[in-house]
């Protein structure tokens, strides 16, 4: 994940899109045609990259342009959709030139045509024309009728309608298509004359006048812009391919002639276009009056009991839920913190928005759906009442300017994560309660990257597959800042070769341009009128749902309020958890009543025996466990936030460490600070303490707010430095040294990458804690859990059961793992066996039956029709399993491989051979002898193993490296139990299976790798110089040697790579895989 992505998901949130693109286009560009004899112009037919693989510059690129050019306006016409209309508003506030809003049409029949926007109600037309073009088909197409356009005009007054219509003639003109166009608009139809100097321009001009006078419409300049300048057409021509699925050298007719779609030169038109025709044009963009910043979204008013306002039935419910959260009576701080807070909301007009996130998390709660606040709106003690969020005021400091502020005029951000496998019932739950035509989910805008736009561009150019997938991994994960040319060079690729470089060249070109629309996470829209009226509503690729054309950055522009329901698969898997400890341990697990400071649990996270586990299950975070030894709920909050960008780049998590193990003295220039920093001892941590030294500084509120939107601006090129200065004065008035306000403005900006504010990470540390605690005191329920809620984390299934079969370093226990059998396992993996906790006794964990779900190729489907066909009698033999259990060929295979047979038919080579004489063949001559009953050899461990990894992933038999471990004795490689006994700064010998590979943005280069063996796992690090020089060995090897440096430190051992060579043709066809992240 880059930094840019981390910065747009986490907490911190980036600037608005809005403010980057003014930054980029703040200066007013040269005018390329400020001449005053040149006629004026407005392009009314110009397609951005939104029209997803036809156009091939961005909005920001075309406006730019256009204002050079010295445009009067521009229209961005994007074909049946305005998923880009909110980045052009954004580049014409930036550039001054007028925006019209409009959209470009094929009907069915094949008339061609563009709508432009007059006014409001125009607006809302095109919305609901666009809409019912894109329901009408499926995901990323469109069905227009001429039908659909003659309903939504019907009974209007074509003066009312709000729209012009632009026909665009096709190269043979069919006058019936403009009359009909004619009768629809009357004299707000107009004929498009586009002349792109493909054949002969004065003759298709003389046909088009003709043709308009004819029909009695209007006719007018325009130029099917599909790009900003000339040069793009090789990317235009690159994704015209790509659109049709055919190579460059066959695209033939539906490459242009020619690159003249673009925003060409007032003097260019002045010399192609008869005056009248490009005056034409700029009458009607002055016709076209709608602003996009006139749309006026409504919130839906909530439905609340008779006799209640929204504003009173908060109240209610908040008064309500002080009394369950403080039985005893609320604290009188907290109580002014709630008034605060509901006069604010109040104020602002959210009652209705709180009261529908209030609701969908009642509706979770009451169908046993596990959901918890996190984010900024944990900052919010309303919020903790109404069960949303779980950081108690009364624990925290919470600030509310970091949620919601007056100064900040943006709508609240409320994110709740559900279940992510019982998420979609309360999708549905907001769907059904507010209609289909008022709630949709938010897109999300896929872009090319490096890896997706390589393959489509050397599809293009006509590569052939196997060259494909070489160049894409030349863009993959892990390369770093290895030179492309090495990266080539090592592929077997001619780094001179032109093809590869034109190849290269395009392919930069593509990178971020969008790919198509998808759904955002979770982020539902609502309106009080239908969403249609407001922004275009398609399909999604899942049933059941549809999106909304704007993405989250676009109703951020328009304050449109959004609801998150994400998911979150560690709530589903601590729900699972609850449930096997309910059934098989025989006691019910309250949440909210997990004792708070359990000694067992501490010690195990300070030894880092957190593999599964909720956030400090990654490598960085193993790593500070060791060091910060966690004691307390805060020290989790603190772990929680400490390893991240923020504070790595501030400079931050050393001298807190340092401090916090007594290597460094704890000094505060004034109790101010010291009430502040008091709990992380002197260093900010938190978001929420930048704004608090500000504020005491001298900031108010709102200004301590924009600081943080100028912290997370500054990594991109914003401007820090009209804030040191002032913070500089501020605090010299109160007389603070100059260097203790230098360190602290360093470590302010450090919070300029990804950094979690407090209320954040409480809300994560809870679930931190929790599954903390199951995994220390149930860890057999705790482990099936983890294992049903996969895919999720940083662990595979088989790193999952290789540490539960280990015992824990303080007392956790170790589980017996038993194989998937069809005579015994379900679906999901199940426990067996164990005796119940009574009391003080613990009891004893029970076993662990790996489920038909681990075995690949077997659907859930015909997993299930085993498990309900056993449920009726066990099975007698595999004619009588595949006979009851409907099995097709490729369940057979899968059950075989899988060594799920083993009860019925014995090993592995029996169950094959019973598998393939399932379908008997017809005897050749009659009276043929029966087939003979065959005995087989079984198969080898190391043949087993093979087959294990290759159906599961894993084995509970033998650890392939302890079948090699001979041969790696003679290379002298040491295992990961002798490494763990070398001393300090030694030089050492290592291998192992590669499980991890990460290489973080904050780390310059560097790479993280995981490597197993039989005893226990090894972490190494490798410099950027090494993973270069070894680069192919780092990220493609299955078995990696690493020669190094042993350091061992505060409980933390990890290997310095010195040099790198891949063992991987040891394994032979064994199988294994690596989990990379960034």
């Amino acid at each position: 994940m880059s930094e840019q992505d981390r910065n747009a998901d986490g907490p911190a949130g980036p600037p608005p899109r809005a403010w980057q693109v003014a930054q980029r286009l703040h200066a007013a560009a040269a005018n390329d045609d400020s001449a005053a004899d040149l006629p004026a112009y407005a392009e009314l037919h110009c397609l951005s990259d939104f029209s997803f693989l036809r156009g091939a510059a961005s909005a920001e690129a075309l406006f730019e342009r256009a204002q050079r050019c010295g445009y009067e306006a521009l229209a961005i016409t994007d074909e049946c959709s305005l998923a880009g209309i909110v980045r052009a508003l954004e580049a014409s506030r930036a550039t001054g030139l007028k925006l019209i809003v409009g959209s470009e049409f094929r009907f069915d029949c094949g008339l061609k045509c563009v709508l432009l926007v007059e006014t409001l109600a125009g607006y809302g037309r095109l919305c609901e024309l666009i809409s019912r073009a894109r329901r009408a088909a499926d995901k990323g197409r469109y069905r227009l009728l001429r039908a659909d356009l003659e309903q939504l005009l019907a009974g209007l007054p074509v003066e009312d309608c709000g729209l012009f219509a632009l026909w665009l003639p096709a190269t043979r003109p069919d006058p019936e298509e403009g009359r009909w166009l004619r009768s629809c608009f009357g004299e707000r139809a107009f004929l498009a004359v586009e002349l792109l100097r493909e054949e002969n321009d004065a003759a298709r001009l003389r046909q088009l006048l003709d043709l308009a006078e004819a029909l009695g419409l209007t006719a007018l300049a325009a130029g099917d812009v599909h790009m900003d300048l000339r040069r793009r057409r090789v990317l235009q021509d690159t994704m015209t391919a790509i659109r049709h699925g055919l190579t460059l050298a066959d695209c033939g007719a539906h490459l242009f002639r020619n690159g003249e779609r673009h925003l060409r030169s007032r003097r260019a038109l002045a010399n192609i276009y008869p005056g009248q025709l490009l005056q034409a044009s700029v009458a009607l963009a002055r016709r076209c009056h709608f602003r996009l910043d006139e749309l006026r979204y409504r919130y839906p008013a909530e439905l609340v009991p008779a006799g209640h306002t929204p504003t009173s039935w908060l109240r209610e419910l908040t008064f309500e839920g002080m009394r369950q959260r403080w039985p005893q009576g609320t604290p009188p701080a907290v109580v002014a913190q709630i008034e605060d807070e509901l006069a604010l909301i109040a104020e602002l007009g959210y009652e209705a928005f709180f009261l529908t996130v209030e609701d969908i998390v009642r509706f979770a709660r009451a169908r046993g759906i596990l959901c918890q606040g996190r984010g900024s709106s944990a900052n919010s003690a309303v919020c903790y009442v109404l069960g949303i969020t779980v950081v108690d005021p009364t624990e925290s400091r919470l600030l509310m300017a970091r949620f919601l502020s007056k100064e900040r005029d943006e709508p609240p951000d409320i994110d709740v994560d559900f279940e992510h496998e019982r998420r979609e019932e309360v999708l549905q739950y907001v769907y059904a309660k507010y209609g289909r035509e008022r709630a949709a989910l938010a897109a999300t805008v896929i872009r090319y990257r490096g890896k997706s736009a390589v393959r489509d561009v050397a599809k293009a150019f006509g590569l052939p597959p196997d060259q494909i997938a070489l160049l894409a991994e030349c863009h993959g994960w892990g390369n770093g800042d290895t030179p492309m040319a090495q990266r080539l060079r090592e592929s077997g690729f001619d780094a001179d070769n032109p093809l590869i470089a034109r190849i290269l060249a395009v392919t930069e070109q593509l990178r971020g341009h969008p790919r198509h629309l998808s759904q955002h996470v979770g982020g539902f829209i609502i309106s009080d009128a239908p969403l249609s009226s407001v922004v275009p509503v398609e399909n999604a690729a899942m049933p059941g749902r549809t999106i909304i054309q704007w993405d989250k950055d676009d109703l951020e522009t328009m304050k449109l309020l959004k609801v998150d329901c994400l998911a979150l698969g560690m709530l589903s898997c601590i729900r699972r958890t609850l449930e096997l400890i309910e059934r098989h341990r025989g006691y019910r697990v309250d949440l909210a009543r997990i004792p708070p400071g359990d000694p067992d649990t501490y010690a195990m996270i300070q030894a880092a025996d957190v593999v599964g586990v909720f956030q400090i299950e990654s490598r960085a975070q193993m790593s500070m466990l060791p060091r910060l030894k966690p004691k307390d709920f805060f020290d989790l909050v603190v772990e929680v936030a400490i390893v991240r960008p923020g504070p790595i780049q501030g400079g931050m998590v050393h001298p807190y460490l340092r401090r916090r193990q007594g290597q460094e003295a704890i000094r505060y220039p004034s109790p101010g600070i010291e009430e502040i920093l008091g709990k992380t001892l002197g260093i900010p941590l938190f978001q929420e303490q930048v704004m608090e030294l500000v504020i005491h500084a001298g900031y108010t509120p709102a200004q301590a707010d924009a600081l943080r939107r100028s912290m997370a601006a500054w990594g991109r090129g914003g401007d820090m430095e009209p804030h040191r200065l002032r913070i500089r004065a501020l605090m010299e008035d109160k007389g603070y040294a100059s260097d203790f306000i230098d360190k602290i403005f360093e470590q302010i900006k450090g919070f300029g990458s990804y950094g979690f504010p407090q209320s954040h990470a409480a809300s994560f540390a809870k679930l931190v804690y929790i599954s903390c605690w199951l995994k220390r005191h149930e860890p057999a329920a705790f482990a099936c859990g983890l294992l049903n809620a996969q895919p999720m984390g940083f662990y595979s299934p088989g790193e999952i059961v290789r540490d539960a079969r280990r015992p824990g370093a303080t007392g956790r226990a170790a589980l017996e793992l038993l194989p998937v059998d069809v005579q015994h396992s379900d679906w999901d993996n199940r426990l067996e066996g164990g005796r119940p906790r009574r009391g003080d006794d613990a009891g004893v964990q029970p076993a662990l039956r790996l489920g038909l779900r681990q075995l690949k190729g077997l659907s859930a489907e015909r997993g299930e029709a085993i498990v309900a066909a056993r449920r009726q009698r066990p099975f007698a033999d595999v004619q009588d399993l595949c006979q009851r259990a409907g099995l097709d060929e490729k369940a057979r295979k899968a059950l075989a491989e899988g060594g799920a047979l083993q009860a019925l038919v014995g090993h592995r080579h029996s169950a094959r051979w019973a598998m393939a004489g399932i379908e008997q063949q017809r005897p050749l001559l009659p009276d043929s002898p029966e087939e003979a009953i065959v005995v087989l050899p079984a198969p080898t461990l190391a043949e087993d193993l093979l087959s294990d990894y290759a159906s599961q992933g894993l084995s509970l038999q033998a650890h392939p490296l302890s079948l090699l471990r001979e041969k790696l004795q003679r290379l002298r490689v040491l295992d990961s139990r002798q490494l763990r006994a070398t001393p300090h700064g030694r030089g050492v010998h290592v291998a192992g299976i590669v499980t991890q590979r990460q290489r973080p943005g904050t780390a310059k280069g560097t790479l993280f790798v995981s490597l197993e063996d039989e005893h226990g796992s090894v972490n190494v690090v490798v410099w950027s110089h090494v993973s270069q020089r070894r680069r192919k060995a780092v990220l493609s090897a299955r078995l990696l040697a690493v020669r190094g440096r042993w350091e061992y430190a505060d409980g933390v051992g990890h290997v310095i790579a010195s040099d790198l060579h891949d063992l991987s043709p040891l394994l032979g066809g064994l199988q294994t895989g690596s989990r990379d992240f960034h």
